[in-house]
Order: structure tokens, then C-alpha cells, then sequence
């Protein structure tokens, strides 16, 4: 085809794409000569286009005529055979879309992601066939035949090089699960790449955290069967030797900064077993602790000195001044319905602060404690210049509707049962809106509450609570029913104290009073209005507020009836609860409370005073510890109580898969105290002791609590309550 000029060029086989779009492509235009290099390069180029399935260059005497075959439209994308993952999910993965131009390169890179799609969900045997249906005006179904196959399950997992720690143990820290009948609410016994390399740090981390500093796994191989339906894993270990913490200084050469001050930060001994985890933990606290006294730039690195003849690590923390960095921004990632103001309001820096990594870590653990997500990371990375960095955040969310259940039996009251509907993150933006309905032999109440966190986009909590009770006293021979509202705000004080205010109004009404009740309960018959102030400072450390491990929580509260309504008293309570860590899951947890009522130019009432027992003392039944009435046995409420725990929590020796924490208890109090009752009372101060067993089980279904009470010192008119049970479920 070469020699002679270039005197015309024909477009031929176009149908949607213009004959001038086909010669944008040619690197020759008429005039030129017919050379082979061009002719080449423009047909390389026809094909780079993605736009024709075959191309075509002919010479006829002087006229280069293009014959294209164009590739046809997608007209729609299928997926038949899938059960297990929705086409949504299917649709987002592919890159194909339709009125997308049709090719074989891309058909084939969408078959390999939807196999990627798959293994990643366990299903290493699935196959993907595309199936191509031509339709009219050269257009196209495009059909991805899928068969799924069975959920590639990971039959055994073996360790190789492992003395000091068995098979078992170590397959107890990592992710992965062997498949088993009993697991079957357990998705992590199927193979997944990613996890598994997952486990391999959490096999670094854990044998760090045993004093093996040599530690390496040295290979991790899955296996797949013959039969192509499980795998086998299989890591390769090489431990080292077991080290211990030798000597333990800190250096610094800052100005006006003691080290010895600083010494008490340190959770790493001299003696004990080498832990990379408290050389972590000891960085964090130093940090924190450098940058409190003023210092917002610092650098805490560890010197380790190894000695191999003895295996010993000797450590030095050495506080340097950092680099000076700034955040740059802020970048918020995995909040599909959560507004991300709702994140960004938790933290305690903004765009422009000094990157300071205790108050990071304490963000981290504030969006955390928001209960709306499974997972909160908190990363940096280095931004657009040298001393600016980016904080990425990363979420997943979780269910944060609810539909919680109560169920029980009395000899007295007979069945019971509640329901509450609630939403703690409603439209994604942090609010909190609850319905409760219980219903009883005795007793029917209704209460819808309401909060917005950030009222008026400060950080004030804010809401109200309407409610509606009707109960019939049967154990205190008088129907009551309580009709009101109230208003609520709180705010923070400063970091880990909050303080806030409520005002209530209730109209309480007792009626049906028997014949037979105490004295002090007629006395009482007809309606009262009751109208109350309080006031609660609480003070608040604790790791996590749904299952806490370490920390403190304190509070004082004060309420004052007499603003209008029938009733004049000031109530005050108190009470703290202390989480002491012994290992990582092993908790001791100490707490008491106290509180104490007086009338103001008048006796208290009845209910108005406190009924103890339940889950404060437990072993007793709620109102089975106080004053009681002699001749008819009525609970007659205490003017002030006391309670104490001291309880041990730990997990059970179960299979991951049932995160099932167990707890011993004793429970120590006691509740006294009436004004001028009518009558002879029953009414002693002496101390109630308690012990107990109990479990908590964060199930699939809800949280389930159960809890065995044995008094083992009361008085001999005390209600005992030996077993307790809660079980509530989620939507």
C-alpha cells in the first residue's frame, strides 16, 4: 500500500459514531502519501478507541477506504443465579453500564471482579459465565450467569514452630474460625484473604504481648482441598526467646521537665515480661501527660538495649521536641446515614489545631462511645506540605433502632412484659427518640422521650419525656396512676464532667385504697401534684459505657419539690463505680451509692421516699429491703439507703463465638428511715449482704443478663428475690 498520494478517504460500516470522528483518529489526511508507518499507526490508533470490534485500511487507485465493524451499545446488564448477594451489590462492582459501548477486555475484567466479589465473601468455587443477546440497531443484553457455589469454609487451621503456646490457644487469637456445626452465627470460618493476613498480625501482636520480641511468622498458607469446598490454613511460626523488661529510664531534654515526675505514666516494670502493648500504652500516657503541661509538640520514641545472653530488654523513653505539625483537614469516610457533623462535633481538634495524638485517641473513643458504629479508626497521613497532616476517620455502621423486650413472673404480680421502640440516631443526626410500653398484672405505663444532642448546635443535650402510668398496688393495696412531663437539658463542664437540669410535672393520683392497708397509705388517697427541679453532675473515664473494662463514673443529684404543686422535700443522691482492669479481660468493678430525703415543713410520703432491692441489692426483691408496715406488711419507702457492690467479671471458657462474660458478686446495703407514721413499723438499719453468680451475653439476639442473688444477711420481714433475668433483642 505504499507509494503514490492520498486523494481521498472513505468512511465505510458506521452506524451511531459520525465518518468525521472515524478520520479524527487517522494520522493521515488526503495530499499525504500512502505510507506504511501511518496507515499502521492509524489503525492502532481506530483500535486504542474501544469504539469497533474489527477495522479495516484498503487501497483503491487513489481513494484509502475505512471499513469499521462498531461494537454495540449495552442495552441492559443482568445477573441470574445469584441468592446470596443482592444485584445491587453485584451492580456497583462491575464497570460496564448501560448505553456504555460493548467490548470483550472489559466483559472479561468485570467476570474477574465479580470472582473477587465472591471470594471475598468465602465463595471460592463460584464461576461467572457472561451470556451476550444481540438485539436490533446493533445493541446488546449483557447477562452474567452466575453459580455460587457453597461458602468455601476453612476446615482446619495449623500451626507450625509453636512450643511455648498450643494449637488451641493460638487459634484462639486469630480472627479466623474453624468451620464447626455450632458456629453456625459465626461468619469468620470461611476464608478470606485479607483476614488472613489479619491474623497474622494478631499473632505478631500476641506473642509481643508475651515477651517473645523475636517473634516472626514466617509463612501462612491456604490450602485448598481436593474436594474445592474448604481450606486449610496453615502458619509457620518461629517464636525466639521469652525477654523480660531490664532497667527503665526516661530521658528528655526539654526544658523544665522532670523525667522521675513523669515515671508514674509508666505501666512497663523492671522484671516483668516483656509486652510491646504497655511500651505502647506508656508512649500514649507520656504524650498525653508531656502535652497537659503545656508542651503541644512532643516525641516519645523507646531506646531498647537487647540483651540476648540474659533476655533482657532494657528501655529508655526518650521525650524530644516533634515536629511542629498542624491539621491540615479532616476527612470523614464509611457514614452512609450518619451526617458527618454528627463525627465531627465528637472531637476535640478541628482543622488549623496542633495534631496532638491523646486528644485523637480521646476523639476515637468519644465517636465510639456514640453507639452508632461497629468500628471507629482513626489514621493520619502526611498532608499537602511538610508540617501539615491529614486525620482520615473511618466508620462502619450498625443498627441503632432498637426493639428491646422484658419478660418475667411473680407469684405476685403474675406475667409482665415491656416493649420499647427506640431510635438513638434518627435521620442520622444523633437524635434520640423512645417510646416505652410496659404492661402487667399490676402495672401499665407509656413514656415517649426525645433528645437532640447538640440543641441550637451547641453542646447542649436537650429534650422532653412524656408519660403516663397506671399501676395496680396490689402488694401495696392501692391502684396510682401518674400523669406528666418533663424538660431536660445537659451540658459539658469540662472534659469528662457533665452537668444537667430537669424540670418535672406529674399529678398522681391514688384511688381503690383497701380496707386493710397500712394507715399511712389512706392517709394518702386522692390526687397530689408534684413539681420538681434537679440538678446531676456526673463525672465520667470510663473506656466504653456499653461494656467498660477500665475507668471511673461518679455523679451527684439534687431535686427540690415545691416550685407550685402539694408536696415540699429536697432528695439527694450519690453514688460512683470504679473499673479496675487485672488483664484484658479480666475486670473488678467497685461501686456504691447513697441517698437521702427530707421534707420541708412537712412529712415525706410514701412514695416519694426510696424503695431498695433488685438490681441494687441483689438476692432481694425490688421495695424487699426498708421499712415496712407491721400489721399489714406494705413497703412503706426509706428516707435514706445506702448499697455497695464489689463484683469480679471475666469471660467463660467458651468457643469465641459466644462472647459470654461471667461475674461473682457481693452486695452489701440498707435502706431506713420514716416520719410519723401511724402504726407499729418494722424498720431496721443493719446491713443486708448478698453473694451471687451471673453471665452477660452480648447475643446476636440482644443482650441477655441473668443474675443469682443469695441473701446472707437480712431481717426476717425482707422480700427475697433469688433469681433475675433481662433479655432484650434488636432490629
Amino acid at each position: 500500500m505504499s507509494g503514490g498520494t492520498i486523494d481521498e478517504i472513505v468512511v465505510r460500516g458506521t452506524q451511531r459514531i459520525e465518518p468525521t470522528t472515524v478520520r479524527s483518529y487517522l494520522t493521515v489526511d488526503p495530499g499525504d502519501r500512502f505510507d506504511p508507518a501511518a496507515l499502521n499507526e492509524s489503525l492502532k490508533n481506530l483500535f486504542n478507541t474501544g469504539l469497533f470490534a474489527d477495522v479495516t485500511l484498503r487501497r483503491e487507485d487513489g481513494r484509502l477506504i475505512v471499513n469499521v465493524v462498531e461494537n454495540p451499545i449495552i442495552n441492559r446488564i443482568a445477573f441470574e443465579g445469584n441468592d446470596e448477594l443482592e444485584d445491587e451489590s453485584l451492580r456497583n462492582e462491575v464497570e460496564l453500564r448501560p448505553r456504555v459501548v460493548y467490548t470483550r477486555t472489559k466483559v472479561q475484567n468485570d467476570v474477574k471482579r465479580l470472582l473477587e466479589v465472591y471470594r471475598r465473601n468465602g465463595r471460592f468455587g463460584a464461576t461467572v459465565e457472561p451470556k451476550v443477546i444481540q438485539l436490533e440497531q446493533n445493541r446488546v443484553d449483557l447477562v452474567f450467569e452466575i453459580d455460587e457455589g457453597p461458602e468455601t469454609e476453612v476446615r482446619a487451621i495449623n500451626f507450625v514452630g509453636n512450643k511455648a503456646f498450643s494449637d488451641g490457644s493460638l487459634r484462639s487469637e486469630v480472627a479466623t474460625s474453624e468451620a464447626a456445626w455450632w458456629r453456625f452465627l459465626n461468619p469468620n470460618d470461611t476464608y478470606d484473604p485479607d483476614r488472613m493476613a489479619f491474623d497474622r498480625e494478631l499473632l505478631r501482636r500476641f506473642y509481643l504481648s508475651e515477651g517473645y520480641a523475636d517473634f516472626q511468622v514466617e509463612s501462612a498458607v491456604a490450602e485448598l482441598t481436593p474436594d474445592r469446598d474448604a481450606f486449610i490454613l496453615t502458619f509457620t511460626v518461629s517464636e525466639g526467646e521469652r525477654y523480660t523488661f531490664g532497667d527503665i529510664g526516661i530521658e528528655t531534654t526539654l526544658k523544665n521537665l522532670d523525667p522521675e515526675e513523669l515515671r508514674n505514666q509508666l505501666t512497663t516494670e523492671k522484671g516483668d515480661w516483656y509486652d510491646a502493648s504497655e511500651v505502647d500504652e506508656s508512649i500514649d500516657n507520656l504524650t498525653e501527660a508531656v502535652g497537659n503541661l503545656g508542651y503541644a509538640f512532643v516525641d516519645v520514641k523507646p531506646r531498647v538495649d537487647r540483651n540476648r545472653e540474659e533476655n533482657i530488654i532494657n528501655l529508655t523513653y526518650d521525650i524530644q521536641e516533634g515536629p511542629k505539625v498542624f491539621i491540615e483537614r479532616i476527612d470523614i469516610s464509611g457514614n452512609v446515614r450518619t451526617l458527618d457533623r454528627v463525627i465531627r462535633r465528637e472531637f476535640r481538634v478541628v482543622e488549623g489545631d496542633a495534631f496532638n495524638a491523646s486528644k485523637i485517641r480521646r476523639s476515637r473513643e468519644r465517636v465510639q462511645n456514640l453507639g452508632f458504629f461497629k468500628t471507629v479508626q482513626v489514621e493520619n497521613e502526611q498532608g499537602s506540605e511538610p508540617d501539615k497532616t491529614i486525620v482520615n476517620v473511618n466508620v462502619e455502621e450498625q443498627s441503632t433502632g432498637s426493639l428491646s423486650f422484658g419478660a418475667g413472673f411473680s407469684t405476685d404480680s403474675g406475667p409482665l412484659g415491656s416493649i420499647q421502640l427506640r431510635e438513638r440516631n434518627l435521620l442520622g443526626k444523633g437524635q434520640d427518640l423512645r417510646l416505652d410500653f410496659s404492661l402487667s398484672a399490676e402495672r401499665q405505663q407509656i413514656d415517649l422521650g426525645f433528645t437532640e444532642p447538640y440543641f441550637l448546635g451547641r453542646d447542649l443535650a436537650a429534650g422532653f419525656d412524656l408519660f403516663r402510668t397506671e399501676t395496680n398496688q396490689d402488694e401495696l393495696t392501692f391502684d396510682e396512676k401518674r400523669t406528666g412531663g418533663a424538660l431536660r437539658a445537659g451540658y459539658q463542664v469540662i472534659e469528662h464532667w457533665r452537668q444537667s437540669w430537669k424540670y418535672e410535672f406529674s399529678r398522681r393520683e391514688i384511688t381503690d385504697v383497701d380496707g386493710d392497708a397500712a394507715v399511712a397509705i389512706k392517709q394518702e388517697e386522692g390526687t397530689t401534684d408534684r413539681s420538681a427541679v434537679s440538678h446531676t453532675l456526673r463525672y465520667d473515664t470510663r473506656d466504653s459505657r456499653f461494656d467498660p473494662r477500665k475507668g471511673m463514673t461518679a455523679f451527684i443529684s439534687n431535686t427540690f419539690a415545691g416550685i407550685g404543686g402539694d408536696v415540699t422535700w429536697i432528695k439527694n443522691i450519690a453514688g460512683a463505680d470504679y473499673y479496675y482492669p487485672l488483664s484484658d479481660n479480666w475486670t473488678v468493678r467497685v461501686g456504691a451509692e447513697a441517698g437521702q430525703i427530707t421534707g420541708i415543713g412537712e412529712d415525706t410520703r410514701v412514695l416519694d421516699r426510696f424503695f431498695v432491692g433488685g438490681s441494687q441489692i441483689r438476692g432481694f426483691r425490688t421495695a424487699g429491703v426498708g421499712p415496712r408496715d407491721k400489721a399489714t406488711d406494705d413497703p412503706l419507702g426509706a428516707k435514706q439507703y445506702y448499697t455497695s457492690t464489689l463484683e469480679l467479671r471475666f469471660p467463660l471458657p467458651l468457643p469465641d463465638e459466644f462472647p459470654i462474660r461471667g461475674r461473682f458478686f457481693t452486695d452489701v446495703g440498707a435502706a431506713w428511715g420514716v416520719d410519723n407514721v401511724p402504726g407499729e413499723v418494722l424498720d431496721e438499719s443493719s446491713p443486708r449482704l448478698s453473694v451471687g453468680t451471673g453471665a452477660s451475653w452480648r447475643s446476636p439476639l440482644g443482650p441477655i443478663n441473668v443474675d443469682l442473688g443469695f441473701p446472707v444477711v437480712k431481717e426476717d420481714f425482707d422480700e427475697e428475690e433469688i433469681f433475675r433475668f433481662s433479655f432484650g433483642t434488636r432490629f
